[in-house]
């Protein structure tokens, strides 16, 4: 469930017009944009996985799962980028918005994956 409220957070603020975000040359300095791409696409992965790496499935299961999970983020912050492209005013595709999206989703993954392996020599 945290996941899916998260998921339909991330689509409002991806959906909010270019015009609504404060403009700061400060911020721009420290790419505060992408730390927030890959802060918030890494939540999204990291709700979603969570919950398998502490599943009763198989080792093996869980990790292709959080793979996908991973992959499935990333393909989904893509898809953001063409939203923003077509759809959302004063927005537009910014592919580095999109590494930083898989960026988050990558690190969600080692998080996890370090789990999963903490759990499974627990075991």
């Amino acid at each position: 469930m945290p996941g899916i409220a998260w998921f339909f957070l991330v689509l409002i603020l991806i959906c909010l017009p270019g015009n609504q975000f404060p403009k700061t040359s400060w911020l721009d300095s420290i790419f505060f944009d992408k730390w927030v791409h890959a802060g918030l696409f890494g939540i999204l992965a990291f709700l979603f996985m969570l919950p398998y790496v502490h599943s009763s499935l198989a080792n093996k299961e869980k990790l292709q799962i959080i793979i996908k999970t991973a992959l499935a983020v990333s393909v989904w912050g893509l898809a953001t980028e063409f939203i923003q492209k077509f759809f959302i005013p004063f927005r537009a595709f910014d592919l580095w918005d999109w590494a930083a999206d898989s960026a988050g989703a990558l690190l969600a993954y080692i998080v996890c994956n370090k789990k999963l392996k903490k759990t499974a020599k627990l075991a």
